[in-house]
């Protein structure tokens, strides 16, 4: 979607960069990656308030603006690779939380990210490095 905005739901178009990654070291052993690695924790969150000052942002919780919670219960959020959307400079309102992510297993649609099966997911984190970019076709 060439007009991406926060909350529309939908992916934006364009080829990103894809930035670091995330995991929850309880579900799964620390995967192999050239990509920046960070281990979640119950406290991370990434805030989508566009008022706020640390939109589109890693935050830790509680925090008093709208956000996500990165610690899930539903495994979605088990392997995060945060895609360069919206990132240099971030554009408050242009849409936050990007991210390639495990799918349900139903595969149902998500809220703007890109989402493939997990078994899939995390063998290919050891595929990507800092030069490593998605083309999203919205």
């Amino acid at each position: 979607m060439a007009d991406k905005r926060e909350g529309d739901h939908a992916s934006p178009a364009g080829t990103f960069p894809l930035l670091r990654a995330f995991y929850r070291p309880d579900r799964l052993a620390r995967p192999s990656t050239a990509l920046p690695l960070t281990a979640l924790t119950p406290r991370d969150g990434w805030c989508d308030d566009p008022a706020d000052p640390n939109y589109n942002r890693l935050v830790a919780l509680p925090y008093s603006a709208s956000h996500e919670d990165l610690w899930r219960a539903d495994g979605l959020y088990d392997v995060i690779v945060v895609i360069g959307y919206n990132t240099d400079p971030i554009a408050p309102g242009n849409g936050s939380a990007i991210f390639l992510h495990c799918a349900s297993p139903e595969f149902a649609g998500t809220e703007g990210c890109i989402a493939i099966a997990r078994d899939t997911l995390v063998p290919l984190l050891g595929l990507l490095g800092r030069s490593s970019t998605i083309t999203i076709n919205a």
